[in-house]
């Protein structure tokens, strides 16, 4: 029997999802797209993230396309991202790649209603093409705070502690609930905001890491394509800090690299 299974990202779906369909809370994009499709799957329902700048919350669905496996999006304000089950529960399609349209998947459609058309669908066992994200550079060392920069936040590791660390990551928290995905303690960390969504979905991880002190801060969807950390620290414009951030000098407005700047040269204003 096919079967629909809920992950909070495309890196987290296991050894059951071959011949299934994954309702992943990840964005849409190439790099998860990847890793969603490399197990073998039916389709896969990602989410938009607010789409974004060029496009970057949906831009797995035509390289889907390229293996001819069914993927689609929901509408980042109608669901939370990072959060399967929900999105499942409550998520409404934004778009749909072509192998998903021939499966009678649609524009408008609830998240589950395209899953179960998925299952009708073959199983892609051709692994996908290779993809260029995941990287990680050093974009600033001395002085202290060395300015770091990781595609995706997972990607943190101990020694990163202390750093300034720019990530192509949203905010959310993984299906709503704390997590240890930044465990370094970081001085500053900053996301892209998914487009925020539905409940504030993107940007809830920004008050958890006031508890630990630690500067936190999204640029806007719009001004830099979520999954691109380079991208975010040269031309992203902040649209969400938390206090701690506040306290340190953050303006809502301003361009990220400018705060980071200032960061760098000194404490709270």
């Amino acid at each position: 029997m096919v079967r629909i299974l809920t992950v909070s990202s495309s890196a987290t779906a296991t050894g059951e999802s071959p011949g299934n369909v994954l309702v992943s809370g990840s964005y849409g994009g190439e790099y998860n797209a990847f890793h969603a499709a490399k197990w073998g799957i039916r389709g896969v329902v990602l989410n938009d993230a607010g789409i974004g700048f060029g496009g970057a919350g949906i831009k797995g669905l035509p390289y889907l396309d390229r293996i001819g496996l069914a993927g689609a999006t929901a509408d980042a304000r109608t669901c939370h991202i990072a959060d399967g089950e929900h999105m499942l529960e409550h998520g409404i399609i934004s778009h749909v790649n072509e192998a998903a349209r021939r499966l009678g998947c649609a524009v408008g459609q609830s998240v589950r209603d395209c899953a179960e058309r998925m299952t009708k669908g073959p199983v892609v066992a051709e692994p996908p093409p290779e993809i260029s994200g995941g990287k990680r550079f050093l974009l600033s060392g001395a002085p202290e705070p060395r300015v770091i920069a990781l595609d995706a936040a997972p990607m943190l590791t101990p020694e990163d502690a202390g750093a300034i660390a720019i990530t192509g990551s949203h905010a959310a928290l993984f299906r709503g609930r704390p997590d240890n995905v930044i465990g370094p303690q970081l001085f500053a960390v900053f996301f892209n905001d998914a487009g925020v969504g539905l409940d504030g979905a993107g940007i809830a991880r920004l008050p958890t890491l006031d508890e630990r002190g630690m500067i936190a801060g999204t640029v806007s969807a719009d001004s830099a394509p979520i999954g691109d950390a380079r991208a975010a620290y040269e031309q992203g414009v902040l649209s969400h800090l938390n206090e701690t951030a506040r306290r340190h000098g953050g303006v809502v407005g301003e361009p990220l690299r400018a705060f980071v700047a200032r960061l760098r040269g000194g404490g709270p204003t």
